[in-house]
């Protein structure tokens, strides 16, 4: 996986995390997936997306998954 598919930047998406180079969120694709949309009809739907970046939006989600960020002390 490239990571510098997935990008956060405070000025984009309030710092969500993205595919670079577009404003599509790693939440997007996983919410249309999770409603039982094909990778093939979210690039579809957005023609600057690529493959390549839903697959790097899986991986950083498993990755987000794996090793959570810590809990701030309150």
């Amino acid at each position: 996986m490239n990571d510098d598919l997935i990008q956060s930047d405070p000025s984009i998406m309030m710092g969500k995390p993205v595919v670079a180079g577009t404003r599509i969120t790693v939440e997007l694709i996983l919410e249309r997936l999770a409603a039982g949309e094909t990778i093939e009809q979210i690039l579809d739907a957005h023609p600057r997306l690529t493959r390549e970046g839903v697959l790097a939006a899986l991986a950083f989600a498993a990755q987000s998954v794996r090793n959570p960020p810590p809990e701030k002390a309150a």
